[in-house]
C-alpha cells in the first residue's frame, strides 16, 4: 500500500539551536536537524522531502501538559534547574525547544490527516526529560507532550518505536504526572527494544507483535519511528548494534508496516524522527545512518 512519493517533513530553521553548541556542548543535538536538512541538500535528496516550515511554535503553556510550572518557568527564566538537560542555556535554545516540540506535534497530526504521506520531524532532545527536570541532553518530553495534545484534541493514542540507544524513560516517568497518558500511549506502546545484534532485532520484531494487536483492536492509532543513531555499536555512548542490524530495524519497520496496512484496509499514520547520536570523531557518520534509516522507510512511499 503505496503512499505519495514525498516525506511531509517539519522543518524550520528556528528549531536548531546555534549559539554555544559546536564550542560548549557535547550533545550535537540542538544542530543536527539543520545539519541533516544541509546534507539532504548536499546529496541532491530535496525533491524526496515535502517541506512544512509554517507551523507555530509551543506557547510556554503548552508544556505544562507535560510538566510542572516551576520548571518550565525555571527554563523560560533562566532560574532553578534551568540546565538540568546538561545543554548551555540560551534564548537560541529556548525558541528551538519551542519549535521541535511543535513540529514532533505537527508532524504526527498531519500523518493522522493524510496517512497517505510519510511524516518526518527532524527532531532530537526529548526522551529523557521528567515532569519536574530535563535530563540526557533533553529539556521537554515532546513524545508526551505531542500524545497528549492528540489524545485531548482527537482522542487517539499512539505507540512510540523508541530505538535510541538509552531507554527513553520520559514517558514512563509521566505516568504518574499526566493518568490519561496512559490511554494516549498505551502501558506496552512505549517500544524500547534490548539485546544485542539479532538479539535486538528479535525483541524488537516482538515488540512490534504487541503494538499490531493494539492496532487491530482499535487502541492505537499512529506510530512513531524514532531511530537513535546511537543505538550503533561505534556510537560514542551506544553500542547494541552493529550497522548491518541497526539497517534492519529499519528493514524490518517498513516490512511491519506496510504489513499492519493491509491488514487494516488503510494506510498506517507514520512519522519518523531522529532522536540520538554521539560521534566526537566524525558526526557525519551520525547523519549517514539517519539518511539511511530514513531511505530504507522511504520504501513505502510510491515514485514520483
Amino acid at each position: 500500500m503505496l503512499r505519495k512519493p514525498t516525506i511531509a517533513t517539519f522543518y524550520n530553521k528556528k528549531q536548531v539551536c546555534f549559539d554555544s553548541i559546536r564550542e560548549r556542548s557535547y550533545s550535537q543535538s540542538p544542530l543536527k536537524p539543520y545539519l541533516l536538512m544541509e546534507r539532504i541538500h548536499a546529496l541532491g535528496l530535496e525533491s524526496n522531502f515535502d517541506i512544512h516550515s509554517d507551523f507555530q511554535p509551543f506557547a510556554q503553556e503548552d508544556f505544562h501538559l507535560a510538566h510542572t510550572e516551576e520548571y518550565v518557568n525555571n527554563v523560560f527564566n533562566q532560574q532553578g534547574n534551568y540546565q538540568s538537560n546538561g545543554v548551555p542555556w540560551s534564548e537560541n535554545l529556548l525558541e528551538s525547544v519551542r519549535y521541535t516540540n511543535s513540529a514532533m506535534y505537527h508532524a504526527i497530526k498531519h500523518s493522522l490527516a493524510q496517512p497517505d504521506q510519510l511524516c518526518f520531524a527532524p527532531v532530537s532532545g526529548m526522551h529523557h526529560a521528567t515532569p519536574t527536570a530535563g535530563q540526557g541532553f533533553c529539556t521537554f518530553s515532546g513524545q508526551v507532550i505531542a500524545s497528549l495534545k492528540l489524545y485531548d484534541e482527537f482522542g487517539v493514542s499512539g505507540a512510540w518505536l523508541d530505538l535510541d540507544g538509552h531507554y527513553g524513560n520520559s514517558i514512563e516517568d509521566s505516568r504518574y504526572f499526566v493518568p490519561r497518558l496512559n490511554q494516549a500511549i498505551p502501558m506496552d506502546c512505549n517500544v524500547n527494544p534490548s539485546g544485542r545484534n539479532a538479539g535486538y532485532v528479535q525483541n524488537f520484531r516482538e515488540k512490534l507483535e504487541l503494538v499490531r494487536l493494539r492496532i487491530l483492536a482499535g487502541e492505537v492509532h499512529y506510530v512513531v519511528f524514532a531511530h537513535g543513531a546511537d543505538s550503533h555499536i561505534d556510537d560514542d555512548l551506544g553500542g547494541q548494534c552493529d550497522t548491518a542490524h541497526w539497517l534492519e530495524c529499519s528493514e524490518v519497520f517498513t516490512q511491519w508496516v506496510a504489513d499492519v496496512s493491509e491488514e487494516i484496509g488503510k494506510p498506517l499514520p507514520v512519522t519518523l524522527a531522529l532522536f540520538g547520536g554521539y560521534r566526537s570523531d566524525d558526526y557525519n557518520i551520525v547523519l549517514h545512518l539517519h539518511l539511511a534509516s530514513i531511505e530504507r522507510c522511504r520504501a513505502l512511499c510510491g515514485e514520483g
